[in-house]
Order: C-alpha cells, then sequence, then structure tokens
C-alpha cells in the first residue's frame, strides 16, 4: 500500500457524512423509525389515536420482531407504534421516545391488549420502510418514512397530501454525501491529518457509547453477556488483559441497548449496535495506551468515518449483520491507536473480511450483542496480526490485494449474494411467530 496525496477536498463532504451517519439514537432504529412515523402522524391528526395500522417492509419487520423498545419491557413494534403515537416527540427523530411517560405505556399496552394496533409487511421495493394511518373521531392521518430511519416522504390528512418527497432507492435518501470517488486510504488520512476542529465532535460517541456500557455492566438488560465475562475474571474463568475489557464493554453497552435500557447510543449508519461497535473497543485501547482526547477524537473519526465507507458499499438492511463492518472500522482505529500506520488498518480489514464475511442477520434482539462480541474479538485479533505483518492473503476468498477491492466484494455479497438469505431469514421468524400464536 502506497503513500497518497492528500485530497482535501474529500474533507468536507466527510465531515457532512459523519455529522448524518453517526448519530444519538434511544433504541432499537428499526422500530423507533415506526414509533417516529406514528408520533409525526398522531401530530398530523391532531389528538390521541383510537386505533393504528402499521405496515412495514420485510427487512424492517425482521429487524423490529424481537427487540425490546426502550421504557415499556415489551419487544415488538406494535408497542413501539403505540407508544410513538400516544407519546413521542415527532420531532425527536431517532430519539423519538426520549423521556416516555409511565402513563403513556400504560395506554399503550392497553391499546395492544384491545387489539387496536394492527401491523403487517408492506409490499414494496424500499429495503427500509414504515408507514403508520392513525384514527380518531371520523379522521385519519398517514405517514411514510423511507429509505432511512428519519426520511418522511409522506404526509396525509384526511387523504389529502400534506407533504410529498420521492424516495431513493439507493438507501442514501436526505444524506448530501458521495463516497463514490473516495478511497478508504482518503479516509485514513482525513481522520489522522485533517484539523482538529473539523472531527471534535465525534468524542460524543464515547460519552454516550460509554454511559450504556456501565448501565450494561450492571447484569440487568440483555443477555448480560459483558456482566457475565466480567464474572468469570473474578472467578479466575478469564483473564483480566486488553482483549477481555474489549470484550466486556463493547458487549456490556449493547446489552443495555437491546434490553431496553433508557440512555441514547451513538449510532453509525442508522444503527446503535454498528455505533457502540465502532466506538467502544477503540475507547478501551485508548485508555489502555493512555491516549490523550485528540489522539482518541481521532481514532474515533477514523473508526465510524470507516464503518461509514465501508457500509456505503451495502444495502442500508440486509442479511449481513452490519456490526461486523462497524468493528472493521474499530480495528482501523485500534490500529492507530497502538502505533499501526494505514498499511496495518488495510492488513486488519482484510483479515476480517476474511473472517466475518457471511455472518447473517436474523433481527434485532438480545443476541445481538454475542455478534457485537465476535466482531469485537475479530478486529482485536486482526490488528494484531497486521502490526505482526500477518494478514488474509488477497489470493484467499473474497479478500484481495487491495482493501478498496476487498471492501467491493464484501459489498456484491450482501447485495447480490445474500438476497435470498434474506427472504428465508424473514420466513424462519414468522414461521415461528405464526406458531408461537397459534
Amino acid at each position: 500500500m502506497t503513500a497518497s496525496t492528500l485530497n482535501t477536498d474529500l474533507w468536507p463532504r466527510f465531515v457532512t457524512a459523519a455529522r448524518a451517519e453517526v448519530a444519538p439514537a434511544l433504541g432499537c432504529t428499526e422500530p423507533i423509525s415506526l414509533a417516529l412515523a406514528c408520533a409525526i402522524a398522531a401530530k398530523t391528526l391532531g389528538r390521541a389515536p383510537e386505533r393504528i395500522e402499521a405496515r412495514v417492509s420485510p427487512n424492517l419487520m425482521k429487524n423490529g420482531m424481537g427487540v425490546t423498545v426502550p421504557g415499556t419491557g415489551t419487544v415488538g413494534l406494535q408497542i413501539a407504534a403505540a407508544v410513538g403515537a400516544l407519546g413521542g416527540d415527532p420531532d425527536g427523530k431517532l430519539e423519538v421516545l426520549k423521556g416516555l411517560r409511565a402513563e403513556v405505556v400504560d395506554a399503550a399496552k392497553r391499546m395492544l391488549a384491545e387489539h387496536r394496533v394492527q401491523l403487517s409487511i408492506a409490499e414494496v421495493p424500499n429495503i427500509l420502510y414504515s408507514e403508520a394511518r392513525v384514527f380518531a373521531g371520523g379522521e385519519e392521518a398517514r405517514v411514510c418514512i423511507a429509505d432511512s430511519h428519519t426520511h418522511v416522504v409522506l404526509i396525509e390528512h384526511n387523504g389529502e397530501a400534506l407533504f410529498r418527497a420521492q424516495p431513493e432507492s439507493t438507501g442514501q435518501a436526505g444524506v448530501a454525501y458521495d463516497f463514490s470517488d473516495a478511497k478508504a486510504r482518503d479516509i485514513y488520512d482525513f481522520a489522522t491529518q485533517a484539523p482538529l476542529d473539523m472531527m471534535d465532535f465525534i468524542h460524543e460517541a464515547a460519552t454516550l457509547n460509554e454511559a450504556l456500557s456501565r448501565v450494561g455492566m450492571d447484569g440487568q438488560y440483555g443477555l448480560h453477556i459483558g456482566a457475565t465475562l466480567q464474572k468469570q475474571v473474578r472467578a479466575g474463568l478469564l483473564s483480566d488483559n486488553l482483549l477481555t475489557r474489549i470484550l466486556t464493554r463493547t458487549t456490556a453497552a449493547s446489552d443495555a441497548r437491546m434490553g431496553g435500557a433508557t440512555l441514547p447510543a451513538m449510532s453509525n449508519s442508522g444503527s446503535g449496535n454498528q455505533g457502540i461497535a465502532a466506538t467502544m473497543p477503540v475507547v478501551v485501547v485508548a485508555e489502555h495506551v493512555g491516549a490523550d482526547r485528540e489522539t482518541l477524537t481521532r481514532a474515533l473519526m477514523l473508526s465510524h468515518l470507516m464503518a461509514i465507507y465501508i457500509h456505503a458499499r451495502l444495502p442500508k438492511l440486509s442479511a449481513l449483520c452490519a456490526v461486523t463492518t462497524a468493528s472493521m472500522g474499530a480495528a482501523a482505529g485500534m490500529a492507530h491507536l497502538l502505533g499501526g500506520g494505514y498499511a496495518v488498518a488495510g492488513m486488519a480489514i482484510s483479515s476480517m473480511i476474511g473472517d466475518l464475511a457471511g455472518m447473517i442477520c436474523d433481527g434485532a434482539s438480545n443476541s445481538c450483542a454475542m455478534k457485537v462480541s465476535t466482531s469485537a474479538g475479530s478486529a482485536y485479533k486482526a490488528v494484531l496480526m497486521a502490526l505482526d505483518g500477518v494478514c488474509v492473503a488477497g489470493s484467499d476468498g473474497i479478500v484481495e490485494c487491495e482493501l478498496d477491492a476487498s471492501i467491493a466484494n464484501l459489498g456484491k455479497l450482501a447485495s447480490q449474494g445474500m438476497v435470498q438469505t434474506d427472504v428465508q431469514i424473514l420466513k424462519i421468524m414468522m414461521d415461528k411467530q405464526a406458531a408461537a400464536a397459534s
């Protein structure tokens, strides 16, 4: 991998991308997207809805079926729709359920018990789509979100369109950046050499996701994997080393998020787990090496922006678990903190593509924390190999000798090769749900 000439013309675009794709999110973003549609629909209706009809794309259904909605203690898209409509902040975007009151949750659960919330799959071309229709007093309102979690494309009141936007099939709707002419080396150069004031905002990712990690370490949420690993350190079954701390603290944050903790995660590419995966390994390694704020900030920017760059080659939602690609960003950030340059970061990402390509996304649930743990471990292992000059060879599998070509191959696998996998995963999940209901 050769040195490059700085392409500073790309830097403002990188800042725009990071600001757009790294944002606070309370709860799993697929149910939150439906909650947001319902909140906007209720505002348009002008009164508390008596009944809700929700439709979502197959991918959004898959990712929303098994996850706990923050503040409710309840799993699934229907509770997200109800609390969004009855008490969500229509201007809150991915924090639409922030400050949810107990009486709203109680009223939402009554709606579900009285079968006043209907949910179905929408036959639409959009991978990410949520639609809310709310009814009260003989009136109705309808809101549609498409292509990204907060991109509203339609608002109707009593059948009259109040707002309409053209949805985009690329999955980049409403995003004012384009990575088609960028290279991985450009990402690295920006994060390591651009003025600090262009990226200082990214440090908030450490603040938010560390707070989630601390809550997760209490062992009250999800599969409490992080707390269990820490328990086994005390029992002498695990060593208290850097790898264990990376796994423990990263997974604890995912435990808390997936288990319904009422704290926001700093998300990446529309996913809180991706944000956690891109943040916490970098934070833990920064503490280990005694990095100052600037060094940590640059490593966080490298991690998050590399994760965005790789994810831009994938569908917004797919059968490929994107925690893996976020962790590839973390590998770059950790490599930088441990004294490796671009070559080491690139070798580590290539090894991870050889290691994790094909890990499936079978919907958002507590088990996502297992995938976060696996991906964080792969990232650290790949960095250690790269620091020793070892990586998966370009002759192996989908890995190429050039990093950007390897990333492109991963994108092809997700967007073309795993389409039928996604269909089969959803069918299995829907069959399970139907069997449980019968």
